[in-house]
């Protein structure tokens, strides 16, 4: 392609001579023939060095590169450009003679269904979506138009997902939920009877699991993205727009509104209630409401500001601890000196 095709498809300005390009790296690593980006201001001081034949850029930066794609968001920009490489895996035409499908489940025109899947009785797949080796999709589940399910990714009964779903390899939706309620000194399981509802856009990592909710229905609002290694306890209501980082665990019944951002191993206790536009930062514990707009961590999660300065405080523990025991033994040697100065009769000798 040339940059100046790919400045036409981005709605771009291109700097410099137009010259052919086969692909896109990194500004580190791209060679002559491939198109970077600079979105981090911390590697900005790679333009220097890049031998990238453009990269993507703010215009502030588009003079320090022979050519220049110049752009007011670099990374979206980028992103876009990623799309237009994208290689389909998996390609399948029609229902594989070796696939099992039951009589009564219906396959949507132009969905590819890969030998090896299983889809249940009563089961309806939407069109032009792609069913990979291993895929298990259980009774009366609904699949929108556009989803992509990777091997061995699993919808236990009854799970609906909308348009332009994904389900990376090992997810599993629908699982029971972690019920079981002490009866005459026996655990017994309480009966998960809810489903599974995933919105459009809902796009799931490799070997996270979802559980169904014990009544009603576990909720995840469009366009949300969760990485892989997500816990989703029952009865979770996720709103739109979040995106849930690698071994987050939400416990059930926790409600979290749109646009929130939860990173890597944060641990959501159960019914609580997450406002809108929270951002909470990795290994934090959550273990009561959270307002929305709030930006913290920590364990237990606590605002930024707080949490920094309790970051601070952290380290210097030690010390402060050596010399409050230090204090202690000044503040009690002074102790004796005045008892022994006020004499037997507690007045001064």
């Amino acid at each position: 392609m040339l940059l100046s095709e790919l400045a036409g498809k981005l709605g771009l300005e291109l700097t410099g001579e137009d010259r052919e390009f086969s692909g896109l790296n990194t500004l580190e690593a791209a060679s002559e023939s491939e198109v970077s980006f600079l979105a981090n201001p911390r590697y900005t001081h790679f333009l220097d060095s890049t031998r990238a034949c453009a990269v993507i850029v703010a215009a502030e930066h588009a003079g320090r590169v022979p050519r220049a794609l110049i752009s007011a968001n670099p990374y979206l920009d980028f992103a876009r450009a990623s799309a237009l490489f994208v290689r389909r895996q998996g390609d399948c035409s029609g229902v594989s003679p070796l696939a099992v499908v039951h009589p009564s489940a219906e396959i949507g025109r132009g969905t590819g269904v890969h030998p090896y899947a299983c889809i249940g009785a009563g089961s309806r797949i939407g069109e032009n979506c792609l069913i990979f080796p291993g895929v298990y999709v259980g009774e009366d589940c609904l699949v929108g138009d556009n989803c992509i399910l990777y091997p061995n990714s699993v919808l236990l009964a009854g799970v609906s997902l909308g348009d332009d779903c994904v389900l990376h390899s090992g997810a599993v939706i629908g699982t029971d939920g972690f019920g079981f309620a002490i009866m005459g000194g026996q655990m017994r399981k309480i009966p998960q009877i809810g489903s599974v509802c995933l919105e459009k856009g809902v796009d799931v990592g490799a070997n996270t699991c979802i559980d169904r909710a014990t009544l009603g229905a576990t909720r995840i609002g469009a366009d949300s993205k969760l990485d892989n290694l997500v816990q989703i306890g029952h009865n979770v209501s996720m709103g739109e727009q979040c995106l849930i980082i690698s071994q987050v665990g939400i416990a059930g019944s926790t409600k979290v509104g749109d646009r929130v951002t939860m990173a890597g191993q944060a641990g959501i206790s159960g019914h609580i209630n997450i406002g809108d536009d929270v951002t909470i930062g990795p290994k934090s514990g959550v273990p009561k409401d959270i307002p929305a707009g709030t930006k913290g961590s920590g364990s237990p999660f606590m605002e930024g500001r707080t949490f920094l300065r309790t970051a601070t405080i952290i380290p210097k523990l030690p010390e402060i601890y050596r010399r409050m025991q230090q204090l202690e033994k000044e503040v009690e040697a002074l102790r004796n000196e005045l008892a022994q100065a006020q004499g037997p009769d507690g007045g001064a000798d």
